[in-house]
């Protein structure tokens, strides 16, 4: 008899994987350990999700900066941003994100400083191996550098680097390495033109007061 991770047999009780194949007892207790710590995170995620939605930067900023986020000074979200895994996510300074982003984190963002994000972007750490037997996960960091602009709905892949000053247009797909002051667009995301300056010393300004 199996019931879920346990096979019962007369010889005993088994610990067991997905296929069924079984485990040795040390395997087994740090997988029930694991699963704990991921059932610990997803409550976690879950507070974010919601603390999202409080109408205040200061607010937020306070528990995304106690769930692990970097963010440095003047640096924000706007309302309604998810993520996967918050400690491994830095934000430089000046650096302002809009409503409803989706940033993974299980493995390493790197957001550089005065750098302005549309709304709905999702930067994505993580996909399937296409070729291997068991699908396994495949988990690559993102970095985004600084005074980029990205536009409304973007999706940024795993193992992107963005440079600093490049453009990515809304709706792109960016599945390859952008370089300085590029300006890129598509599904893939392709060069368009270079921008005209290469020099950077604007800032941001504020976000807006209640977003």
């Amino acid at each position: 008899m199996k019931i879920s991770n346990l096979r019962f047999s007369s010889k005993g009780v088994d610990f067991i994987d997905k296929g069924g194949h079984k485990l040795p007892l040390n395997t087994a207790l740090g997988k029930i350990t694991n699963r704990f710590a991921n059932y610990v995170l997803d409550l976690e995620l879950f507070f974010l999700w919601i603390i999202g939605y409080i109408p205040s930067h200061l607010i937020r900023k306070l528990f995304y900066f106690l769930a692990g986020i970097k963010l440095g000074r003047g640096s924000t979200f706007h309302m309604g941003a998810r993520f996967y895994q918050p400690k491994n996510i830095s934000v430089g300074e000046d650096t302002i994100i809009g409503d409803h982003a989706f940033i993974d984190g299980r493995a390493r963002v790197t957001i550089g400083s005065h750098t302005d994000i549309a709304s709905q972007l999702m930067i994505y750490n993580s996909e399937h191996d296409m070729t291997d037997p068991d699908f396994k996960a495949i988990e690559e960091p993102v970095t985004v550098g600084d005074y980029c602009f990205i536009g409304p709905r973007v999706i940024i892949m795993p193992g992107v680097n963005i440079g600093d000053g490049a453009v990515v247009a809304g709706g792109a797909v960016v599945t390859k390495d952008v370089s300085n002051g590029s300006i890129v667009g598509g599904v893939p995301a392709k060069p368009i033109r270079d921008r005209q300056i290469r020099q950077y010393k604007y800032k941001l300004g504020r976000p807006r007061l209640f977003q």
